[in-house]
């Protein structure tokens, strides 16, 4: 341990402590940009500069580590002054029209400045101007870019994708695709990752409200709203409102109020998933000849696109059912709308996702088996539902609750518990059982794959049959499991996967909270609610029973496979073109 004084505070911490963290520890806050821990500790943006008593130059508080009798100020005139200068320099090369910024009120940037009081700036603009698809589902304005370099740190070493790099030289250097490509030309997963951790603007997911609110005015169009499991975790982050009062249902009566006429739950669809995963996963074990293990889930479209495009040998190995958003449409413009006894073209199927990647997943060409057109129309994050919300002007703290409509809005644990790491691995695992053995097993019997380590791995013995299974979040893990995979290293039978770390409860569509990670927190409502459920078991779904008995038959029956699974090979990723 030492002992060290800061801003007139003895503090007492373990040895090769950072400067940051020994502030943190008695309440003292030393402001960042750059900073993200083990991930990007560089200090280049140098608002972190401490002075240190003695030593003649300002030093980055965030990799400068404590040492014993150390004097240390995070505020002196001399700090201040350096500290408001370099920020002066980064907004003289940024963007600050902070109204028309999705980022505003909550940019790290802009808190930064407004602490140190900048009212007006004494250098010349210079902002690079730079052209982008504004058609990708992932938009970076380099206008906005601070050079933090987290979105590249991220990109590398959370999740192995590698599709942001410094370009250019000198004072022209900026943040771009690797290679100086197009974003559209790249392998990107979309997942994400770079937008939640960006202090600022720079990037954004393509805005898709003004669809929803033209469709939502249109008489003709039956406008109809999925809300994805992890969406009820993180809908009321924005504004404050606490998790136990932020429910699903209270989302449903602003959606109601918005003018959605019908608001249905993902989680009936994410039922209807395991049962064809199951099935297949099932099947797979009874007639292994010629199979390849082990099955991949194929529910995050992230992971889709990284492994067509940086595995593609597995891609025969990824599960042929669609995710439960695109079950979800095909069910609603076939079943749902013979129901309603209406023409599947007036409804307009939009969803809520914690996810970006979910945007491009909406136009993949061959997602469109219920009536030829788009199974689901719009894909929103959640970040754009919270907006449409201060659109519409609701107050989200005077919401009643109003449960989801029916017949698509029942759902079970296991449907809940897709928006968790190991979610989809339990829920599929609850219906495999049942449909080996005949018998409901217990609904906690496959805990071991629950948690937050990126690569986990179980055994279970279903009818005297050892089943081997893994589950990994976060791509970087997915490539270490992968490689180990193709080098013999591990064998399984099942394996599910998540782009984002921690699952959907970590996703790139969901509000950002700079510097924290709240995947875990999120996660833990949901398996809350799948702890509490009446129903914890798919096959236990009443909803899920009728739409079998009345239109699909069948798990893998000639219409389910139709309406239900894809191939995954129909559509390429750039490097497979």
């Amino acid at each position: 341990m030492v002992t060290l004084t800061i801003d007139g505070k003895q503090v007492t911490a373990p040895e090769r402590t950072s400067i940051l963290d020994a502030a943190k520890s008695v309440n003292i806050n030393i402001p960042t940009l750059c900073f993200l821990r083990d991930i990007n500790e560089i200090g280049a943006c140098r608002v972190c500069m401490v002075e240190i008593e003695g030593v003649d130059q300002l030093v980055a508080a965030c990799n400068n580590t404590v040492l014993d009798g150390m004097v240390v100020r995070t505020n002196s005139p001399k700090v201040r002054m350096a500290r408001k200068a370099n920020v002066e320099f980064l907004l003289s090369q940024h963007d600050s029209e902070c109204t028309s910024c999705v980022r505003s009120g909550n940019c790290t940037l802009q808190t930064v400045a407004n602490d140190l009081g900048i009212t007006s700036l004494p250098y010349t603009k210079h902002l690079p101007h730079q052209p982008w698809d504004q058609d990708f589902p992932l938009i970076r304005n380099n206008d906005k870019c601070i050079n933090c370099l987290r979105c590249i740190q991220v990109c590398e070493k959370v999740q192995a994708e590698g599709i942001w790099d410094l370009t250019n030289r000198s004072s022209h250097t900026c943040v771009g695709v690797r290679g100086g490509g197009l974003i559209e030309d790249s392998d990107c997963a979309l997942c994400g990752q770079c937008i939640t951790h960006c202090p600022t603007g720079a990037l954004r997911e393509r805005d898709d409200t003004d669809r929803v609110f033209d469709a939502l005015a249109d008489p003709d169009q039956i406008v109809v709203v999925q809300v994805a499991p992890a969406v009820r975790t993180a809908w009321g982050e924005p504004f404050g409102l606490p998790r136990e009062r932020a429910t699903a249902q209270r989302l449903v009566t602003a959606l109601k109020g918005m003018g959605f006429d019908y608001v249905f739950d993902t989680d009936f669809s994410a039922d209807l998933t395991i049962m064809e995963e199951a099935s297949e996963l099932v099947e797979h074990l009874k007639h292994p000849e010629g199979v390849q293990f082990p099955m991949f889930t194929s529910c995050c479209p992230g992971w889709v696109r990284y492994c067509k495009a940086r595995h593609p040998r597995f891609t025969d190995q990824l599960s042929t059912s669609k995710s439960p958003g695109q079950m979800f449409g095909a069910i609603a413009k076939s079943y749902y709308a013979d129901l309603l006894g209406v023409d599947p073209h007036r409804i307009f199927c939009v969803e809520i996702m914690p996810c970006l990647a979910k945007k491009s997943e909406v136009d993949i060409p061959v997602m469109n088996d219920a009536c030829g057109d788009p199974d689901v129309d719009v894909s929103l994050t959640v970040r754009e539902v919270d907006r449409m919300i201060r659109a519409e002007h609701i107050d989200v703290f005077s919401l009643a609750e109003t449960e989801f409509d029916q017949p698509l809005g029942t759902a079970t644990g296991a449907g809940v518990i897709f928006g968790a790491t190991g979610g989809v691995m339990e829920a599929a695992l609850r219906s495999a059982y049942y449909m080996v053995t005949g018998e409901n097993c217990d609904a906690d019997a496959f805990r071991d794959v629950r948690g937050l380590d990126g690569w986990k791995e179980a055994s279970f013995d279903i009818a005297g049959t050892t089943l081997r299974v893994a589950v990994a979040s976060g791509l970087g893990n997915a490539a270490r499991l992968l490689s180990a995979l193709e080098g013999g290293e591990v064998s399984y039978d099942f394996v599910e996967v998540m782009a984002c770390p921690g699952g959907c409860s970590g996703g790139g569509g969901l509000p950002i909270h700079d510097g924290k990670e709240l995947a875990g927190v999120r996660g833990d409502v949901l398996w809350g609610l799948d702890r509490t459920a009446k129903l914890r078991r798919s096959y236990e779904n009443p909803s899920i029973q009728a739409v079998y008995r009345d239109y699909l038959g069948t798990p893998l029956s000639e219409r389910a496979e139709k309406l239900l699974h894809t191939n995954q090979r129909a559509w390429k990723m750039p490097s497979e073109a």
